[in-house]
């Protein structure tokens, strides 16, 4: 399955985000692969890349970055960075390394309405074409389930709006 070109996207980055709700906490995680970046819009694509060139030399071999965010409404909520984890073809993988984007990421805490965010490296084998589930804690989100198919249809747009092969889409 042939990526588009970089800037022909058109989706935002909570369209390829998976989220999850844990008591007041909600938790987002990105894909950083250009599987999934290079349908997002322009800007978007961007930020995104450029993040995962910064942390890229961080992360050990072979890993996949997702930036990971943790916000509340509520004032002093913890969170537990290591208990983010990423369930794919039914094995569940723990973060190789956690890379802080956010300055008071190494609190725990987050103050109200305030996002902190670290880029996380998973160790190969998950395959962000197939099913993918987040977990933290004891909750399992299978969101991921309705981005694929998000991202696959917009990778035969984008495709076409950059001119490429009219090929079969999926």
């Amino acid at each position: 399955n042939t990526l588009p070109p970089p800037g022909y996207g058109t989706l935002r980055q909570d369209e390829v985000t998976m989220q999850m709700m844990s008591g007041v906490l909600q938790i987002q995680v990105t894909p950083l692969d250009e599987s999934s970046t290079r349908v997002t819009a322009p800007d978007t694509y961007e930020r995104l890349s450029s993040m995962a060139r910064a942390h890229q030399d961080q992360a050990p071999d072979g890993s996949m970055l997702f930036l990971v965010s943790f916000f509340s409404d509520q004032p002093g909520i913890r969170f537990v960075p290591e208990e983010v984890q990423l369930i794919s073809r039914g094995i569940r993988m723990r973060p190789a390394a956690i890379m802080p984007v956010t300055p008071a990421w190494g609190q725990r805490r987050l103050q109200q309405r305030q996002t902190e965010m670290a880029v996380y490296a998973f160790g190969g084998g998950i395959d962000l074409e197939a099913e993918l589930q987040l977990a933290y804690q004891l909750e399992q989100s299978a969101s991921w389930a309705g981005i694929i198919t998000r991202v696959q249809a917009e990778r035969g747009r984008a495709r076409a709006r950059a001119g490429i092969g009219s090929g079969p889409v999926g």
